[in-house]
């Protein structure tokens, strides 16, 4: 199959989203559509998909003029979509979730539930998933879902798979396995349009490029004759830092110190303090314990044994509203399902931590809100519309700025990113990572948790690296580097020579 968009434009409003945008992509092909938070890549796909009409512009397939004006329409010509957005029933199991939309009957007319677990079993076995298909999807963690939507899309016999994202909250161990699920697609002259922020990964997988920029196509070609630095490029317009990002320091007093601190389940015996100004990082691999434990600091979870001390005084925080209330902020991993509200529009998920602190006798002061936001929307470069645009109308990089936006307006002592970058692109990585030292250098003590080494050698005065629930080590300057702390993450010692 062959599939080419010519000429596509497409605006919302007063804005040009895509403006004279072609794209052909052939079976066997792995082609990589690359761009900012905003490039216009989503809406690209969701016109291939038919979930958005072009405004002027022509699909084809083979050679055949067509025109798509429902997704299932798309589907039928033989294209699957598997959205950023995951489409999935959380209150439904995993085999029924599979056949959404084109469910199995039996002969008289009821579902077949058997038949379809069945199928789906047969499925995973082919791709080597070890889940049982009669488990609920609400019991399944970010990446799992992630597993189960890629092989929906391939039990449709789908000639062109659209992968929106599809690895952000995935690890290492079940990238690969799409990788390979990938790989064997590409072999059966599947051709697949893989959209991702990972440049390392385009490197990896991908034959070809396609770089959009502020709704332009800027740059195409084969990845072989090119370097990360150079996509990097294409993508902002620009020459993209990659050393680590120094600072003078102004370190101050200690903000939060821990002894013992033990949850039976997830981390053990942590000691670690951190002073107002610094930056310390703390990474590891996946089910290390980092999240659960400051969840845990944070109110959430449960702890033990063992003691925190804010500002040299120990506490006790049993909820999240004292952890606030303590001078503490929390942006959790997944920004999807824990940090926004998809319901609610940007000002009121920017404002919802504040509510209680602007309002007098139950009425919140929508004016406070605004004029506080109104500050912190051009001191974190937001791009958007409207406050009263829906949150998700913006990016992923520009709802992440939000999310941090609804944190600050609580004037925290202690800020805790947790995987502060996920799913946003290069420009909106440097974005934050400035944000990350200025407040740094206003006092606040910032603790920055991600898989990634790179970012934490990047922005990070200091790191410290688990290992099953306990700090394995710890590592600043020279000794700061990839290496060590994947040596550290896998249980083994520094070496000193």
């Amino acid at each position: 199959m062959i599939i080419e968009m010519k000429n596509i434009r497409k605006s919302f409003g007063s804005n040009d989203v895509l403006k004279n945008v072609s794209l052909t992509l052939k079976g066997g092909e792995i082609c990589a559509l690359l761009g900012e938070n905003g490039a216009g890549k989503s809406t690209l796909m969701n016109i291939l998909g038919g979930v958005l009409p072009a405004d002027s512009g022509q699909i084809s397939v083979d050679g055949k003029q067509v025109e798509f004006n429902t997704p299932s329409e798309s589907q039928e010509a033989g294209i699957a979509f598997i959205h950023q957005e995951l489409n999935l029933i959380n209150d439904l199991p995993i085999y029924e979730n599979m056949f959404l939309g084109r469910e199995l009957k039996t002969k008289r007319g009821s579902l077949d539930l058997e038949k379809m677990y069945e199928e789906t079993e047969k499925m995973f076995q082919q791709m080597n998933v070890n889940l049982d298909p009669g488990m609920m999807v609400g019991d399944l963690d970010a990446s799992y879902k992630q597993i189960v939507e890629i092989c929906r899309a391939m039990m449709t016999k789908a000639s062109i798979i659209i992968m929106d994202e599809p690895t952000t909250s995935l690890t290492d161990q079940e990238i690969e396995r799409v990788f390979m699920m990938m790989k064997t697609l590409k072999d059966h002259n599947v051709g697949i349009i893989f959209i991702s922020h990972k440049l390392n990964e385009v490197m990896e997988i991908c034959n070809r490029y396609v770089v959009l920029r502020d709704g332009n196509l800027v740059a195409e070609g084969d990845v072989e004759t090119v370097t990360t630095n150079d996509l990097a490029r294409f993508m902002v317009g620009f020459d993209v830092r990659t050393e680590p990002l120094l600072r003078e320091k102004k370190i101050g007093a200690e903000i939060l110190r821990v002894q013992g601190l033990t949850s039976n389940y997830s981390f053990r015996d942590i000691d670690f303090s951190i002073k107002a100004g610094e930056i310390v990082g703390v990474t590891g691999l996946l089910g290390d314990g980092r999240s659960e434990l400051f969840q845990a600091i944070f109110g959430a979870d449960k702890i033990d044994s063992g003691k925190i001390f804010l500002n040299g005084k120990e506490v006790s925080l049993k909820s999240t509203t004292q952890a606030i209330e303590a001078g503490i902020a929390y942006l959790p991993r997944n920004r999807k399902e824990n940090a926004i509200i998809k319901d609610m529009d940007i000002i009121e998920n920017a404002s919802i931590v504040t509510w209680p602190k602007f309002s007098k006798r139950g009425i919140i002061n929508a004016k406070k809100h605004e004029e506080m936001f109104e500050k912190q929307k051009k001191a974190l470069r937001l791009k958007m519309g409207k406050l009263t645009d829906s949150i998700t109308s913006l990016s992923g990089g520009n709802q992440q700025k939000v999310v941090l936006a609804k944190w600050l307006a609580s004037d925290p002592k202690l800020l805790i990113l947790d995987n502060p970058t996920q799913g946003v692109d290069v420009g909106a990585k440097e974005d934050i990572y400035d944000i990350i030292l200025q407040l740094a250098d206003s006092d606040i003590a910032i603790i920055v948790l991600s898989s990634e080494a790179t970012e934490i050698i990047r922005v990070c005065d200091r790191a410290l690296v688990m290992y099953h629930g306990v700090i394995q080590g710890e590592v600043a300057g020279e000794e700061m580097n990839e290496q060590n702390i994947m040596s550290l993450a896998t249980g083994g010692q520094l070496t000193y020579t």
